[in-house]
């Protein structure tokens, strides 16, 4: 057998590389099944569930994830590879109907093979945190952002795509079971290892290669993204006001990556007679060796302080957090969830504090109530003053387990222990 094709069959090297794909596909996709499955036991509270399930969870689909990219990788080459070669001709050119539909169906195939993985990828790219691609290859993509909204809409995407994937898997391997079995030609058997497609065998009949199969691809492709943006199954990104998450992302990670809440500016007021135009409350946890950042978009600051005080107390700070607007990009519903935070029975965190001076700067002492357990912690922190503008920066650590958060899940390796919590404020002073 030789590495390259010839007139009448396949070399070596298209063949590996059509059962590469063919391997991968049948792997790929029970994969994403069962993951989704166990995803939608996850979520629904009426299953009990372990962090063992959630481990497998992950697994799977960071194994799905894994797998897509490589069959984006080999078909970029098997189509590299295609376009040096001659292909065999079809071996019943001369019905024309069932050539063009064999030729459309070759390039629903070629296409899919690259557009169902690179959507996802996208989709990945764009969403923090949850089951990560493995090495060798990165989470992020270039021009790609960290947006929801994106990532709900390559979400809705892929899953579309991925249907006329399916579709056109199926038409493929009927139509190579109708030449072997009814037409009795040699068409399947010149792919298959070590076949040649008989020895002797004639050459195909001409076949005149037109526009008209791409074309149809193409519109068969557009017609199923229409219909995905007219079932709701696509989120039309560009008609969505700004800023407005998803509500669907149906593909086979949907039920365990929602599209994240936004954050938008917090309700931070006060700071003595100095008024808060600026904050964030950001957290980040590791997650499967990944950081995942996030912040709380409702919270409350108010705080008193005697810029004039020397070392020791010099005001206070009482912090309310709604923890329901917490966004941690696909871990944020399982984040405010009842096996985390469960912002319906612990709707508020607390962090009431002492301020005081010190020699290099400045600490808030206090119970931090989470989950309803409450704890003293110590937040050290900066604060510049410019004229009429200050500026606050700190930054501390808590154990997640210590406030009884996420005990179904005590892995370290699956969930870091420790989530670090940033503050950042900029305020300026009222006009007398």
């Amino acid at each position: 057998m030789t590495l390259r094709n010839t007139a009448r069959s396949y070399g070596s090297m298209a063949k590996t590389f059509h059962w590469l794909t063919a391997l991968l596909i049948i792997t790929i996709i029970p994969v994403g099944l069962v993951a989704n499955d166990l995803a939608h036991d996850i979520r629904d509270s009426a299953i009990a569930t372990t962090s063992s399930d959630l481990i497998r969870v992950f697994f799977l689909f960071s194994l799905h994830k894994t797998l897509g990219v490589v069959i984006f990788l080999v078909a970029l080459a098997r189509i590299l590879w295609a376009m040096t070669q001659p292909k065999p001709g079809l071996l019943n050119a001369d019905n024309r109907v069932e050539s063009f539909a064999a030729e459309t169906v070759h390039w629903l195939l070629y296409g899919s093979l690259v557009l169902v993985p690179l959507t996802g990828w996208i989709g990945h790219a764009a969403t923090s945190g949850f089951a990560p691609i493995r090495w060798p290859f990165g989470q992020d993509l270039p021009f790609v952002p960290k947006d929801p909204d994106l990532a709900a809409t390559f979400a809705g995407l892929h899953g579309v795509l991925e249907k006329v994937l399916v579709v056109a898997l199926i038409l493929h391997i009927a139509g190579a079971l109708k030449h072997h079995f009814v037409d009795r030609d040699t068409t399947l058997r010149r792919m298959l290892p070590g076949g040649t497609g008989g020895t002797g065998a004639a050459i195909p009949p001409a076949h005149r290669h037109s526009l008209l199969p791409p074309i149809a691809a193409l519109a068969l492709w557009g017609g199923a993204i229409a219909a995905g943006l007219a079932t709701g199954a696509i989120a039309p990104l560009l008609n969505r006001p700004s800023g407005q998450a998803a509500q669907t992302t149906p593909s086979t990670e949907a039920s365990v990556e929602p599209a994240a809440k936004p954050a938008t500016k917090s309700t931070a007021e006060t700071l003595a007679n100095w008024q808060v135009t600026d904050g964030t409350l950001g957290l980040s946890i590791t997650q499967m060796g990944d950081t995942v950042d996030g912040s709380f978009a409702d919270w409350s600051a108010n705080i008193t302080f005697d810029e004039t005080a020397g070392p020791g107390p010099v005001g206070t700070v009482d912090v309310t957090i709604a923890i329901s607007s917490l966004s941690l990009g696909a871990l944020t519903a399982q984040a405010v969830g009842a096996d985390f935070l469960d912002a319906k029975t612990f709707p508020e965190a607390h962090f009431t504090a002492d301020i005081t001076r010190t020699e290099t700067g400045f600490i808030a002492t206090g119970p931090l109530v989470i989950h309803g357990t409450s704890l003293p912690v110590s937040l050290p922190f900066t604060l510049t003053i410019d004229a009429d503008t200050a500026r606050m920066s700190g930054q501390m650590s808590v154990a997640r387990l210590d406030f009884a958060v996420g005990t179904t899940t005590p892995d370290a390796g699956t969930l870091g222990l420790d989530v670090d919590i940033t503050i950042n404020l900029t305020a300026r002073r009222d006009a007398e």
